[in-house]
């Protein structure tokens, strides 16, 4: 855990290095941020190698703000690096994924900051339209559970299925309404949606493998509205604990990510497929009580 310097030796730090520092305001203590190059603010990511990091750390300092990203490939330990303290924010995840880490960890962490949302799409090589995908179709879609309810939130708003009671973003196939549907579903492992193409109708295909599968986000027969409300879990999100939410230079920092020269580099990386979001936080706060209510009903 990184060591916290006591409220004195912070305001000597910040005269000596002329660093920028702020009061925190989320506890109502009058607390000093992190920011100095000696204490910097330290952010867990997947993909610090991305280009648009730097560009963000360096427009962070021309700020008076001093960044270190630490970079994870396992996306479990962000969250709890976070919640430990080992971490003043993060920025890999979407609510939906959150959500499952309070509930099951009883934590409260708590978004301050949108980033994008990378839509789904539907691709076939059969079929150029959802219209001409036959009544009785076949769909491939990925089987794990965040990417499985979110595929079937897409064919539902592409009009080619009907989930009981609307769904959400915990459905499974056994919501669907096979009356009320065109297609069925055949859930299979995410990175074999784009070589099942070849044996159904069309595939819900997740933004890391339509590359490989020699496609692009334009060849989608069908993507998910990123203004939707179904699309609304899946936003990504800048994270803090939730004692620390009313930082002000954290919100600096989204702000920064905000710049036009990070979310250019941003939509870069994403091939093109993102749709940058500026959800204020007490909306974000909103969509994430709303799935975790949702989870813990699930969960009985």
């Amino acid at each position: 855990m990184r060591n916290r310097l006591t409220l004195a030796a912070r305001s000597f730090a910040a005269v000596a290095t002329t660093a920028l520092v702020l009061s925190a305001c989320g506890s109502g203590d009058t607390e000093v941020s992190a920011g100095s190059a000696e204490d910097p603010i330290v952010v867990g990511v997947v993909g610090a190698g991305d280009p648009y990091w730097q560009t963000f750390t360096d427009l962070a300092e021309a700020e008076g703000i001093h960044v270190e990203l630490r970079n994870f490939s396992d996306y479990q330990l962000p969250n709890q690096g976070l919640s430990d303290g080992e971490l003043d924010l993060n920025q890999f995840q979407h609510l939906q994924f959150l959500a499952g880490y309070n509930v099951n960890t009883g934590s409260d962490l708590t978004p301050i900051g949108a980033t994008a949302v990378y839509p789904l799409g539907l691709y076939s090589t059969k079929h150029d339209s959802v219209e001409a995908i036959p009544d009785g179709g076949e769909i491939a879609i990925p089987n794990d559970d965040t990417n499985q309810a979110r595929a079937l939130l897409v064919l539902q708003e592409a009009g080619l299925l009907t989930l009981r009671d609307g769904g959400n973003s915990f459905s499974t196939p056994a919501d669907i309404v096979a009356e009320e549907s065109r297609v069925t579903v055949t859930p299979v492992d995410a990175g074999q949606t784009a070589i099942a193409l070849q044996d159904v109708d069309a595939s819900i295909i997740n933004n890391d493998y339509v590359g490989q599968a020699n496609l692009t986000a334009e060849d989608a027969i069908y993507s998910d509205d990123p203004n939707a409300s179904a699309a609304e879990p899946y936003i990504n999100v800048w994270v803090s604990r939730a004692e620390d939410k009313d930082n002000e230079t954290f919100k600096k920092l989204v702000e920064i990510y905000h710049s036009p020269e990070v979310t250019e580099g941003v939509l870069e990386a994403s091939g093109g497929t993102g749709v940058i979001k500026d959800n204020d936080p007490a909306d974000l706060e909103r969509i994430l009580a709303e799935i975790e209510e949702n989870l813990q009903d699930q969960q009985g």
